[in-house]
């Protein structure tokens, strides 16, 4: 359920990564409800889907972690709807393995994709807010911004890199009235693990007592956060590192 809809960002222009499947697709959900024209870019072919169901959605493939990707998707969101107000650098990768088994492959991957694409992403989308009058970039973390997780050392490592990545985009973006925040959600019950486990839901589902609310996260609850720091409504916040984790960190 999208929770007090209005037109708040009506006219607005946002570019959402990883758009395809959960929290992607549901902030691409809520942002339109609320008046945005979206483009929506994800590597999976159903991010056309989007299109489909959204009148002001245009969508894009592409790989995050490439340049052009990136360049293409900012001209994109420019030459289809007339300018670039928000990103939500949403696309990201995991792998769950002990240090010991994690290979060079596993951590290029997930630097790759989690790091290297947000900031390809959040450097396009800079130079046009700068140039523009500002914007809001809010780029999706993890609670393994701030905490360290077993098994997930390359994981963790490019959700750290986000958070610091976010606070210079704050810092640099302040006098040009740009924004930027991390949302570093707990575990969310999505299909991230689905091309890896047969039992994700359940295995993700597992981990609900870790967090003191007693569950994980549905896409929505998340989408509500990144959308609230993509609004007017959080106009004094910045360089912030948002938890949406269900308690997890508060131990």
């Amino acid at each position: 359920m999208l929770i007090g809809m209005t037109n708040e960002l009506t006219g607005k222009v946002a570019l959402v990564t990883g758009a395809a499947r959960g929290v992607g697709a549901a902030t691409v959900a809520w942002l339109h409800a609320r008046g945005a024209y979206v483009l929506a870019t994800d590597l999976r072919p159903e991010v056309e889907d989007l299109a489909a169901r959204f009148d002001r959605v245009s969508t894009l493939a592409g790989d995050v972690s490439q340049e052009d990707t990136a360049v293409r998707s900012v001209a994109a969101a420019i030459d289809r709807f007339g300018g670039l107000d928000i990103l939500v650098a949403n696309a990201g990768r995991s792998v769950n393995k002990p240090i010991t088994e994690t290979t060079a492959a596993d951590w290029d991957e997930l630097m790759s994709v989690n790091a290297r694409g947000t900031f390809l992403h959040a450097r396009e989308a800079f130079r046009v807010m700068r140039d523009h009058g500002g914007g809001v970039i809010v780029t999706v973390g993890s609670f393994a911004c701030t905490v360290g997780l077993v098994d997930a050392a390359a994981y963790s490592a490019s959700k750290g890199a986000l958070a610091q990545l976010t606070k210079v985009l704050a810092l640099e973006g302040g006098p040009h009235g740009i924004r930027a925040n991390v949302v570093a959600p707990g575990v969310i019950e999505t299909d991230l693990l689905d091309d890896f486990r047969a039992d994700s839901r359940e295995y993700l589902r597992s981990f609900g007592d870790a967090h003191p609310l007693g569950r994980v996260a549905q896409p929505e609850e998340i989408a509500e956060v990144i959308g609230f720091l993509a609004s007017p409504k959080s106009s004094f916040v910045t360089g912030a590192v948002v938890a949406a984790d269900g308690g997890y960190t508060t131990a």
